[in-house]
């Protein structure tokens, strides 16, 4: 966006990393709180929440003038809700003026208002700006005695106690406050990250501020290697480019790293020359078959492996793969971390994925910066073979409840019910999501583009069958959902999105 020169109290198009330009009111900071060293920015409330955010002055746009543009590109339901709401604070405003008009001959005259400052870039104290008489025409900006510091720097944001902190997937890059947990319970991991202990002494990294989303994070000196450039690896070593980090890339079909060497990253020839050449490698592949064969195969991790060398398995495969891919990296010397990842493409795309990972504790502290490009949070589970656990038991239940959802679609309609009424009174109730309205619109209007393989939810399905068998533990409802997938593949669905599961019930 172009720099403008603002000051306290315009109206704004706010853009923070890659989410899309949101509606705010730029507001005096906190007394207590210093501007962020660096570039020049404004400390702006967005509208629809009680989110607050330093922006950047070239991520600003004035409210009045591109307020049309913004419509046009963005249709969310709450970014409307958002617009509807800076509406009726400019309608309180024109109230308030006219009654101020009226109010002219009153026994106490007030004197000229007076001007605030255009913020200049060498301003160090925001607070000083504040003009004591200063009263905002809303009534809902937090006292400044309430903010509970969460960073430093550009882009920094504030959760405000006073506040419930909305569910709302657009603004939890401002807040990135994805723990209910007091701010007590945080202790600082490193000048970026908080670290979470938790009663079963699993570990949660998460950012202590907005820097992994805008792009202002400080990448890992370590050179990094990444094999696997399907829908979730494509992502995640874009966002690692974009936040600086050094990344040599392979992959089986050779022509996927042509688009990734153009944004600058580097080639390996080979899954052993990429982990001979950096000190980080990561993997993201299909299986389990195809997680061994990159280890085992000829000219594969393991070859490359030297003391040292630390490898990360962020696929979704089952303990035992683990537990045998950890023996192996660590007889040779080197060390093992898996971090599979909950998300789908376009969470991977936004660098808003959930990291588990599992493994060598210091392989995970030495990922932190990694981990923050690609993803809104990760947890730390302990010994290898957790995440995947942990992993199989997340995918299970959203496989499940997907074939759930479709079932209830397909009833509907034999029903003779409106199936867009079942959705718009589910994404009413409890149940509400992103997930479900997003999977569902999908399916109505016939789109099974993937952004999670039909073909490898069936797998997550048949894994998590096979550790309850293990445990000596029921998993009726999810083989009941895997028999769905099935039929599903057979259908010649495996290709396609999760919500062509659909297609089992209407064949």
């Amino acid at each position: 966006m172009a720099t403008v020169h603002l000051r306290i109290g315009d109206l704004v198009w706010g853009k923070l990393g890659r989410y899309p330009p949101w509606p705010g009111k730029i507001v005096s900071p906190p007394k207590d709180l210093k501007k962020p060293r660096g570039k020049k920015c404004h400390f702006v409330k967005f509208f629809g929440t009680e989110d607050h955010a330093w922006i950047k002055v070239e991520q600003l746009k004035p409210y009045h003038a591109h307020k049309e543009e913004m419509i046009k590109i963005n249709k969310g339901k709450r970014f409307q809700q958002a617009v509807d709401s800076v509406e009726d604070y400019l309608k309180k405003a024109k109230g308030k003026d006219q009654n101020s008009d009226c109010k002219g001959d009153s026994k106490v005259k007030k004197g000229p208002l007076k001007p605030l400052k255009i913020l200049e870039e060498d301003d160090e104290d925001l607070s000083a700006l504040k003009d004591p008489s200063e009263k905002d025409l809303t009534d809902s900006d937090p006292e400044p005695s309430t903010v509970e510091r969460l960073g430093s720097g550009p882009g920094t944001a504030f959760k405000w106690e006073s506040s419930p902190v909305k569910d709302d997937p657009h603004f939890h890059h401002f807040l990135l406050s994805q723990s209910e947990k007091p701010a007590s319970s945080l202790e600082p991991i490193s000048k970026r990250l908080k670290i979470i202990e938790e009663d079963s002494g699993s570990t949660s990294i998460q950012a202590a501020d907005s820097t992994a989303i805008n792009g202002s994070i400080t990448p890992t000196d370590k050179r990094i290697g990444f094999l696997g450039l399907g829908l979730m690896g494509s992502g995640i070593v874009s966002n690692l480019l974009k936040m600086g980090h050094v990344v040599t890339v392979w992959n089986r079909t050779a022509e996927k790293c042509d688009l990734f060497i153009q944004e600058g990253a580097r080639l390996g020839r080979t899954p052993a020359e990429v982990v001979s050449m950096c000190d980080i490698t990561f993997s993201c592949v299909s299986d389990p078959k195809a997680a061994r064969d990159l280890v085992l195969g000829p000219s594969g991790v393991l070859q490359g492996i030297r003391p040292g060398k630390c490898y990360v398995e962020m696929s979704t495969v089952d303990p035992e793969t683990i537990a045998e891919l950890s023996q192996l990296v660590t007889s040779r010397g080197g060390r093992f971390l898996e971090a599979p990842v909950a998300g789908s493409q376009q969470l991977s795309n936004d660098g808003m994925l959930v990291i588990l990972a599992a493994g060598d504790r210091t392989v995970y502290e030495d990922c932190s910066s990694c981990f923050q490009a690609m993803g809104k949070t990760s947890f730390f589970l302990g010994e290898p073979g957790n995440a995947a656990r942990m992993m199989l038991i997340l995918n299970m239940v959203q496989g499940s409840f997907m074939a759930t959802v479709a079932e209830g679609l397909t009833l509907a309609q034999a029903t003779g019910q409106s199936q867009q009424t079942f959705l718009d009174i589910l994404c009413q109730g409890q149940m509400a999501s992103t997930f479900v309205d997003q999977k569902c619109q999908n399916i109505l209007q016939g789109n099974f583009k993937p952004d999670y393989y039909l073909k490898h939810i069936q797998k997550d399905l048949r894994l998590a069958i096979s550790m309850g068998d293990m445990a000596n533990h029921p998993t009726p409802m999810a083989a009941a959902a895997n028999e769905v997938y099935k039929r599903a593949k057979a259908l010649d669905q495996s290709d396609n999105d999760i919500s062509a599961v659909y297609r089992a019930y209407i064949h």
